[in-house]
């Protein structure tokens, strides 16, 4: 691998492993900045805590000032996207040969570690690219949501573990809380009220027939079907009263290109057409500060895609989980790629307390992401 010899890639991700940054990502951030800056390169941390770098064709790598506006402006733009925070606890750092274990080893801090020596490596001819490090997507992507670029990206590649796989697209995440209304009465005396729980019931009921409407959307080539899941329920207060009110929560796995409103209104019409004419039926988004991850598909095709699978070796697939490359898809050509996996043969390794990566394939996934902006930036 062609990385700057300063930089270690593996050296970084054990120091990240062994930096908590589940309840606070200071310490993780400062040691980011810290190694972007003793490689030469200007760091920015903006008002929503986002790390940002930039290697510009042209450009004076220790000062980030540009001589060659036309060499830079020739080109296109590369983002490199991931994140810093994890879930919590915190768990301990541990070494195995080639295996490195430990809270955020995989998700994301050996995308990180990839993404990093890339950056660090490439010196663009032609174009720039951009390190922009997110530090809550675990929770409500507020830093995501407020990046901004003066330029816009004409490529995005979000770290993530996909086992080194090229993921060009991934289902949405919407969540609603359905409510039916109904009225009160004394348990002894049923119909002289409005059952809400009964009425849920009948709501859930409905809610297998959602995707059967006329104007469901068709699903997805590459992500299938998209599912709509209830998870949780509340209602009643009292066990001798007919209850007035009952909710319960729906987890929406999106296809594109369906939005979090028109999901919302879609189900509100449907539901409100299966209860009973005495209940009324409400259903609302969960509040966020941030919009909804949604879905997005890049076309297989598409120049990344290609260039990144060829380098890397992996698939073509959907990753299997909403992200923050949701925001990026709707500016440019956008794919998730990282070593690590989500869950392996034994279970889960992501937010897990058995949380892994190899070493040898945060290298690899380096190699992977340098040769791609070599063919992108030179």
């Amino acid at each position: 691998m062609s990385a700057a010899p300063e930089f270690d890639p593996v050296a970084f991700l054990e120091t990240a492993v062994r930096t908590p940054s589940d309840e606070d990502v200071s310490e993780m951030r400062s040691l980011l900045v810290e190694t972007l800056e003793d490689a030469g390169v200007e760091v920015r941390v903006d008002d929503a805590g986002n790390t940002l770098a930039v290697r510009a064709a042209g450009a004076n790598r220790a000062r980030g000032s540009t001589s060659d506006d036309s060499a830079e402006s020739a080109g296109p733009h590369v983002v490199l996207n991931t994140h810093i925070d994890t879930v919590p606890p915190h768990v301990l750092y541990e070494r195995d040969g080639d295996v490195i274990r430990g809270r955020g080893s995989c998700d994301a801090k050996g995308p990180l570690a990839a993404l990093l020596a890339a950056f660090l490596a490439v010196e663009p001819e032609r174009g720039r690219v951009t390190l922009a490090v997110t530090p809550d997507e675990e929770t409500l992507s507020k830093g995501a949501a407020a990046l901004s670029f003066d330029r816009e990206p004409d490529a995005v590649v979000v770290g993530e573990p996909t086992d080194l796989d090229v993921c060009n697209a991934a289902k949405g995440r919407f969540q609603a809380t359905v409510t039916a209304r109904g009225a009160n009465a004394h348990a002894a005396e049923p119909q002289e009220g409005t059952n809400a729980v009964r009425a849920a019931g009948d709501l859930l009921a409905a809610l297998d027939s959602f995707s059967e409407r006329e104007d469901a959307l068709s699903e997805s080539d590459a992500l299938g079907p998209p599912t709509l899941t209830p998870t949780t329920v509340e209602g009643g207060t009292a066990t001798n009263q007919v209850p007035a009110e009952c909710s319960f929560v729906v987890d929406r796995r999106s296809v594109p290109p369906e939005t979090a409103e028109e999901f919302r209104s879609g189900l509100e019409t449907h539901l409100r057409a299966a209860a009973p004419e005495d209940v009324g039926v409400d259903v609302d988004l969960t509040d966020r500060e941030t919009p909804f991850l949604a879905a997005f598909e890049t076309p297989a095709n598409s120049p990344l895609v290609e260039t990144l699978r060829d380098a890397s070796g992996g698939d073509v697939r959907p990753f299997r989980a909403a992200t923050e490359a949701s925001y990026f898809a709707e500016l440019a050509p956008t794919v998730v790629f990282g070593p690590g996996v989500l869950a392996d043969d034994k279970g889960a390794v992501a937010h897990a307390p058995r949380e892994y990566v190899r070493a040898s394939d945060v290298e690899r996934a380096a190699e992977a992401v340098e040769a791609t902006l070599s063919s992108l930036v030179r």
